[in-house]
């Protein structure tokens, strides 16, 4: 199969400035839960996003994980702080979220500013996950090399043995951030790539303004 000839129409629906939210937010939640009502199956995640960073030398780094939360204030996820994302944000506290929801051939690009959360809001939600996700994030230096399978294996027997029967320790180097949006940009598929793209920015005196762009 040849890349160049693989396509698709997208005739779905459009996005006018009549029908958007006055709030990017709102927007964002109608959209989301129109995502979460289409899930096609249980390989759907429509938490997910991919989160670009970029490193103080300006070396763009992208790879896909979960949204936890978002609200008036924006946008939340959780990781280790010391793996290559965490080190790129504390140099460059900027970051871009994409989601792509193809069965509504829909997408929403965020771009904003990080910062951590509260350690209790961290803790609230380390604790609300899995056991075995809480010893997994005990257990993983994430982004370092390591020297085998086994080795991360042996890590996770000994936390289960050491945490039996009590509460998994958040550990210092885990937390959550807050991605603070400047932009985002809906972006709805159209016949002949004319697609729709509304973009809420900004503005200085911190109202949103809402702007077509040219597909």
């Amino acid at each position: 199969m040849n890349v160049d000839e693989m396509r698709r129409e997208f005739t779905r629906a459009g996005l006018s400035e009549a029908d958007a939210a006055a709030d990017p937010i709102e927007q964002f939640s109608w959209w989301f839960q129109a995502a979460c009502a289409a899930r096609p199956g249980d390989w759907f995640e429509p938490n997910a996003m991919t989160l670009a960073t970029a490193g103080p030398d300006g070396e763009p780094s992208a790879r896909v994980m979960l949204l936890k939360g978002f609200d008036a204030r924006g946008f939340t996820f959780f990781t280790n702080f010391k793996s290559e994302k965490g080190r790129q944000l504390a140099a460059n506290p900027r970051a871009t979220m994409v989601f792509y929801w193809p069965m509504l051939e829909r997408q929403v690009r965020i771009r904003g500013e990080i910062t951590k959360l509260g350690r209790g809001e961290s803790e609230q939600y380390f604790h609300s996950r899995p056991r075995g996700s809480q010893i997994g994030a005990q257990a993983s230096h994430q982004s370092e090399i390591i020297a085998s399978r086994a080795e991360l294996e042996q890590r996770v027997r000994q936390l289960e043995a050491r945490y039996d029967g009590q509460e998994v320790e958040m550990p210092d180097c885990w937390g959550g951030y807050l991605l603070t949006p400047h932009t985002i940009e809906f972006w709805q598929g159209r016949v002949s790539r004319l697609h729709d793209r509304l973009r809420y920015r900004k503005s200085e005196g911190g109202q949103w303004v809402i702007e077509r762009l040219s597909p």
